[in-house]
């Protein structure tokens, strides 16, 4: 049960224009890339002022492998007597109508959503997101890192089991709740972002096929899942194929990012770096593995820290974001300037 963090303090005023209720979600994925599936959710639901009403989860049937087992430990087994999504879009609207939805680096789980209800076509409820990591950096929170364990960490919130969708829904709720008090005490605006539900979907075409799992684990000949993935393994191992679009410079702030720019990652990040990786080089960036004058951009979340990547990235006056602002950019790409 989560503790009343809410009332145990007298009251304070609160901001007018604050929202009127808030979904907390987390989900668990097979992975980050744009064909990539929901495979369990969670929601809190709090209210004006960050009090629970309730909460809800449930599995999701993927309909091809689960991705990363030995991480949120959801197999194939499991999974196979899980609903679809297109089973439980509507209970999930229910839980996220009217509300802003609070997630840790939102845009992940927005975009995830969002999908996921454009495939089974319907349009996502959700209006406005807010992301507890810009929500940190608004109230200069000292943490180490951005990841939700350093988050819990500063409020004393135990986790009980990491990457479980509900305990970790839990863990942001109880997070979220003294941010939000904290933020209406001092006036600060929230940092809440629009959000632009998918209208339609189309699978790519390298996309791996979607399909039923089998009882069997969904094998097929090839020691080859249902998903187009090896057995045993969440996506094959492969070296990345080189660029096929050109640099075009340097990366300029309130400009989007341009297919062919050279993006280098330093220090921790909340989503797995690998994953990042692929999320970037499938949008038709470069993933540069070490800093020079001809990187666009320097991705990370502790500009101040002393790795070489940042140092070089000050010597070259290479533009620096963060996590959170990355993912932001990686949802509008702009073209390769054509020839």
């Amino acid at each position: 049960m989560l503790e009343d963090l809410t009332t145990a303090a007298s009251p304070i005023p609160w901001p007018a224009a604050y929202p009127q209720g808030y979904a907390v979600v987390d989900v668990e994925t097979t992975g980050l890339a744009r064909d990539d599936r929901i495979i369990s959710a969670a929601v809190y639901r709090l209210d004006a002022r960050g009090e629970v009403e309730d909460h809800w989860y449930t599995m999701v049937n993927p309909e091809r492998d689960p991705g990363p087992v030995w991480i949120h430990g959801l197999t194939t087994e499991v999974l196979e007597g899980a609903p679809l999504f297109q089973d439980i879009a509507g209970e999930f609207s229910d839980r996220l109508a009217d509300r802003v939805l609070v997630a840790h680096n939102a845009v992940f789980d927005w975009s995830m959503i969002a999908r996921e209800y454009a495939r089974a076509e319907r349009e996502a409820p959700v209006r406005q997101r807010l992301c507890t990591i810009a929500l940190s950096k608004e109230l200069g929170l000292p943490l180490p890192n951005h990841k939700l364990e350093s988050l819990a960490a500063h409020f004393g919130v135990v986790q009980q089991r990491a990457h479980h969708a509900l305990d970790d829904a839990r863990v942001l709720a109880e997070a979220f709740r003294p941010s939000l008090r904290a933020a209406a005490r001092d006036g600060i605006r929230l940092p809440l972002l629009e959000c632009r539900p998918l209208k339609e979907w189309s699978e790519s075409p390298a996309a791996p096929r979607i399909g039923r799992q089998s009882g069997s684990g969904g094998q097929s000949s090839g020691g080859y899942s249902s998903g187009g993935y090896p057995s045993g393994s969440w996506r094959p191992s492969r070296k990345r194929p080189a660029c096929p679009h050109p640099n075009p410079g340097r990366y300029e702030a309130d400009k989007p990012l341009k297919q062919g720019m050279r993006v280098a990652f330093s220090g921790d990040t909340s989503i797995d770096r690998e994953l990042l990786e692929d999320r970037a080089v499938e949008a038709g960036l470069h993933v540069a593995t070490s800093l020079s004058r001809l990187t666009s951009l320097l991705v990370t979340n502790d500009p101040d820290s002393s790795t070489s990547k940042v140092v070089k990235a000050k010597q070259f006056g290479t533009p620096v974001i963060d996590e959170a602002a990355f993912g932001q950019l990686l949802r509008d790409v702009a073209p390769a300037s054509e020839k």
